[in-house]
């Protein structure tokens, strides 16, 4: 557990690290390529790689936080992955009921399996649940998600690497865009980011622009930082973007 430069959060915590992919949006994981690192560098937890596994020596350790922190649940797997035990699912659940000063953000890319947890289990009020939209092709998640009992229910549109379409927001509080980071990255097209803006502010939906990534606006690879995260001419980083949603 510790804090993170993730721009919607305070800190992470990994109860249970490694995936595999499932969709376009997964070719080029960030998670992939620190646990390699994490490997090679023999930290504890990584002997593997980035194999699957879960680790109930780190379940505990938010009951150790108690100033009110923003977590955010495995981001270095996918909590919902389909090697991931119920039962041990469970214990997280109510590790994060017991914390009830805290906020969990948790994201998946298998809300199949998101809805099957769910269809016999009530979400703690501090849970945030999410899903990851990559382009037209995985907005289907959304569907599953507006579906499930959750105090907020939000969308990660990163790495937009193609155009969503229209969208139906119903349901939905809060949306994240961002570009793809890395070597390999691949581009965003300006549009395909200013079309969901416009349509989480037609839908009354919270917006927030993580990154550009590694292209930037002008077409240009670049470092990332250099590209920033300015859409429209308008910073969308704003806390009150944020914290205006009602939890």
């Amino acid at each position: 557990m510790k804090t993170t430069k993730i721009e919607w959060t305070e800190a992470t915590w990994n109860p249970s690290i490694g995936c595999s992919k499932v969709t376009a949006g997964c070719k080029n994981c960030y998670a992939e390529v620190m646990a390699r690192r994490l490997q090679a560098i023999g930290t504890v937890g990584y002997e593997d790689g980035f194999e699957f596994k879960i680790l109930p020596e780190r379940l505990y350790q938010p009951v150790s936080v108690k100033k009110p922190t923003k977590f955010f649940v495995n981001s270095m797997s996918d909590l919902f992955h389909e090697k991931m035990p119920f039962d041990f699912l469970d214990r997280i659940f109510e590790v994060i009921a017991s914390t009830p000063q805290h906020s969990y953000q948790i994201l998946t890319k298998r809300e199949h399996i998101l809805h099957r947890y769910f269809s016999e289990r009530v979400a703690p009020a501090n849970v945030w649940l999410g899903v990851t939209v990559e382009n037209e092709h995985t907005k289907h998640r959304i569907d599953t998600l507006r579906n499930i009992d959750a105090s907020v229910r939000f969308v990660s549109i990163e790495p937009l690497i193609g155009n969503v379409g229209t969208l139906n927001l119903d349901g939905i509080h809060w949306v994240i865009v961002g570009g793809e980071s890395g070597m390999s990255a691949r581009p965003m097209n300006p549009e395909w980011a200013i079309n969901i803006q416009k349509q989480c502010t037609e839908q009354k939906v919270a917006f927030f622009f993580k990154q550009w990534g590694t292209w930037g606006e002008d077409g240009i690879k670049r470092n990332k930082k250099k590209n920033g995260s300015i859409l429209l001419g308008q910073e969308w980083k704003e806390e009150p973007m944020i914290e205006s949603i009602a939890i």
